[in-house]
């Protein structure tokens, strides 16, 4: 494997891919994790990377007992932004660099192709497509839980957060300032007008600081986009 990352990432992901019904013999199992492991260690990743699969499943393993199958809601958060491409400039407005459908159809035919069962293997897949737009059914357990690990950052503690704020921006670059703040107030504006932005009983506690760092965020946006009209004029 190209990259070095801790053991652990590839042990879970062979104890999930078992444990929703992989027939592949373990080195088979342990290749597809290492080629997801290099995925998400692109060197156009800046957020999303692999220090952000490992907080997502870590989530998810705070959140397991709230879920129907935590396997599968596992493999969906190694899949979930497999598929990266941040180059686009159009990308970050809509949805960001991350594949939705892309990613779900990869899941799909790996997991197939490692043996498990294809109804499980759908599971994974509309797991990672319900991303899209992070809003699940709430009678969905599994895709509350996995929203709610994907969006946990909203939630951490406010140093972290402008870190998260400064890479994500690092993986958008290419974009220039103007363009990027629009559409990022735009998204920061969305997330903030939503009832709640988390759904599991467990998530609800991240609701309150996940809207005090968006608050601080848009504030910050706001004034940054002021100043750089009022240097145009």
């Amino acid at each position: 494997m190209g990259v070095m990352a801790p053991e652990w990432y590839i042990s879970s992901f062979v104890r999930s891919a078992a444990g929703i019904g992989a027939t592949a013999d373990v080195q088979e199992i342990e290749q597809a994790g290492e080629d997801l492991v290099e995925r998400w260690s692109g060197p156009d990743r800046h957020f999303h990377d692999l220090r952000h699969l490992g907080a997502v499943l870590h989530r998810v393993d705070e959140l397991a007992e709230e879920t129907h199958s935590p396997d599968v809601v596992r493999l969906a958060a190694w899949y979930h932004g497999a598929v990266f491409d941040a180059a686009s400039k159009a990308a970050y407005a809509s949805r960001g660099g991350e594949q939705t459908s892309a990613s779900a159809e990869l899941a799909r035919e790996e997991l197939t192709g490692l043996g498990v069962p294809a109804e499980s293997a759908d599971r994974v897949a509309n797991l990672v497509n319900g991303l899209l737009r992070h809003a699940p059914k709430l009678t969905d357990f599994d895709a509350c839980v996995l929203n709610d690990a994907d969006l946990a950052m909203l939630a951490a503690e406010p140093q972290r957060y402008k870190e998260y704020t400064a890479s994500v921006r690092a993986e958008y670059e290419h974009i220039p300032l103007p363009d990027y703040l629009t559409a990022r107030i735009n998204i920061v504006s969305k997330l903030l007008a939503r009832e709640s932005l988390f759904c599991s009983p467990m998530g609800a506690a991240w609701e309150e600081p996940a809207r005090q760092n968006l608050d601080a965020e848009l504030h910050r946006l706001r004034k940054k986009q002021a100043a750089l009209a009022a240097e145009n004029n």
